[in-house]
């Protein structure tokens, strides 16, 4: 570690070297991974919500972000079952109902509607894809699933936030 130390201190000192954050950067990603590059942050749609349901929408997907924790966790030690059970009940189409989705989604525009939608289905396939891996082994279809399901967050997080 003591080796590191002056390389690091040499990094920090020469602020030329670091890459700065520029937002045209998240476009040639998304390219290169043949997806649609989002909005960009600072122009997100605000979305007038109730306060109460507000609270219940950011509590919800605090809960989402938290599943996808666990999710990740269950794939680390090849536990695909218990990624697939996490997915369905606490993301998937099944979770619809305890979410208050319905509720929610009157206050909610199209797009932010479909992006919430792309999610929920993504993660029901997430868990078929999961339940498959248990039986053959193959978690490259899981994997490419739950990549769905983040982008559908990312997708809707780049282009509306609750006000």
């Amino acid at each position: 570690m003591r080796a590191t130390l002056p390389l690091l201190g040499l990094l920090l000192a020469m602020p030329s070297l670091a890459q700065e954050h520029d937002p045209a950067m998240h476009q040639q990603h998304q390219a290169a991974m043949k997806q649609p590059a989002p909005p960009a942050l600072a122009g997100r749609q605000l979305v007038k919500f109730p306060e109460a349901m507000k609270e219940h929408t950011l509590s919800s997907m605090r809960d989402h972000l938290l599943a996808l924790q666990e999710i990740q966790a269950a794939l680390a030690t090849a536990d695909y079952e218990r990624a697939a059970d996490v997915a369905e009940i606490r993301l998937g189409m099944s979770s619809l109902k305890a979410h208050g989705a319905h509720e929610s989604s009157r206050f909610m525009p199209q797009g932010m509607q479909d992006a919430g939608t792309a999610m929920h289905r993504g993660a029901s396939r997430f868990s078929t894809s999961a339940r498959d891996a248990a039986v053959t082994g193959d978690l490259k279809p899981a994997l490419g699933a739950l990549a769905e399901v983040t982008g559908a967050c990312v997708a809707c997080h780049s282009g509306y936030r609750l006000q």
